[in-house]
């Protein structure tokens, strides 16, 4: 939801928007990218806080951050201008799936997807136009912003058996269709770990966030639905810490010339961990620092003989992805706010029995876990039943 495709102004013949081509015959059409660019995803490091000083402060609550749309268009007008000459559209990935398949001439973004992008007012739901403006910045490739829950429009063809006319929903935030999936009460918080971690629970109703960003704070209110917010800790360092421990493990055996999968090899390290009930091995996992604190950066401490095994090096690690996010919200604030369990969601909480067990030892509060959400996936794109 943080992240921006771009592809070139919509030359509309039928079924053929300027961003793909479609395929197939009347019972199955498919469609592939055509003139657009790379994915620039919220991985992406190229904006530092060196270059991040330089750019406007927001009109918003909320801070700018490498891997931000709004970031990463500032740094290819200042850095490659001719890279944007080439496109006259821009949107998240799931937007740019939307306006193929409605074959729509622009692009429709909600506020939930806006807001991840930067230089959004959540309270006016608008652009910072006159902002963006006086900076140079290219304000065409601004999506037109539509209230989260409305209608795009209808799939031009047929797609996987999803009939040609079927309205659809514009693009929500990947982020809010995992807590939406797994927050049944709002007394609820949601520990959300996939590729990166998050822990939010919802606002009062009555909630207005304040008006300027505070960017050493470890928590943000990001939009949800019906005018409302979550606060959210939403850590950079969660399954990703976990698949950087496989692949240093895998590029080790590699250069011993010895063959395992990688899958094989986490399967392992998780059979290990739980061999090992507690250790005293320490590990920061913030590899990838944090946007609240850049340069903070992983750290392993507290090394003695006893506790070199993979066993303890695995336990450490998931412990250590739980300290990380209860540090950015404290447990003690959860209390505060009312929250009376915690839903745990996500594709590393759910393969990892590890990390459900130090999930389980970090709240003072019953988790429990329902289905397999990863908000890597979430339920951004809606079709909706003409029924």
């Amino acid at each position: 939801m943080h992240g921006v495709v771009f592809w070139k102004a919509q030359t509309v013949l039928y079924c053929l928007p300027s961003g793909c081509d479609w395929s197939g015959g009347d019972s199955r059409h498919l469609f592939s990218p055509r003139d657009t660019s790379h994915l620039i995803t919220w991985q992406d490091g190229r904006c530092n806080s060196d270059f991040l000083s330089t750019l406007p402060n927001p009109d918003s609550h909320l801070s700018i951050a490498t891997g931000f749309g709004c970031a990463t268009i500032f740094w290819y007008m200042k850095h490659r201008p001719g890279f944007l000459s080439d496109f006259m559209v821009a949107g998240t990935i799931h937007d740019y799936l939307v306006s193929m398949l409605c074959g729509l001439e622009s692009c429709v973004m909600t506020g939930q997807n806006a807001a991840s992008w930067g230089y959004f007012n959540t309270a006016t739901n608008q652009w910072n136009i006159d902002i963006l403006k006086d900076a140079g910045f290219p304000v065409h490739l601004l999506p037109e912003c539509v209230p989260s829950g409305c209608m795009a429009g209808q799939t031009c063809c047929e797609w996987h058996g999803v009939p040609a006319s079927t309205p659809v929903g514009a693009a929500l935030g990947d982020f809010q269709c995992s807590v939406y999936s797994s927050m049944t009460d709002r007394t609820d918080a949601v520990l959300n770990i996939s590729t990166s971690a998050q822990l939010t629970y919802a606002m009062p109703l009555d909630f207005t966030p304040p008006n300027i960003p505070d960017p050493t704070s470890s928590i943000s209110y990001v939009p949800y639905f019906d005018g409302s917010y979550l606060a959210v800790a939403a850590s950079l360092n969660g399954g990703n810490v976990m698949a950087t421990l496989v692949g240093m493990l895998s590029g080790w055996m590699n250069e011993l010339e010895v063959e395992v999968s990688d899958s094989s090899l986490y399967e392992k390290l998780i059979r290990c961990a739980l061999g090992v009930d507690s250790s005293d091995l320490r590990v920061s996992p913030t590899i990838l620092g944090e946007r609240h604190d850049p340069l903070s950066l992983g750290q392993v401490s507290n090394i003695h003989p006893s506790n070199l095994s993979l066993g303890h090096m695995t336990r450490a690690v998931c412990r250590g992805v739980l300290d990380n996010i209860t540090s950015m919200m404290h447990p003690v604030f959860l209390l505060e706010a009312g929250v009376q369990r915690i839903k745990g969601s996500g594709s590393a909480l759910s393969r990892n029995a590890v990390l459900r067990q130090e999930a389980e030892r970090a709240f003072p509060l019953p988790v429990e876990y329902g289905q397999d959400v990863d908000s890597a996936v979430g339920v951004a794109i809606v079709f909706h039943d003409r029924m």
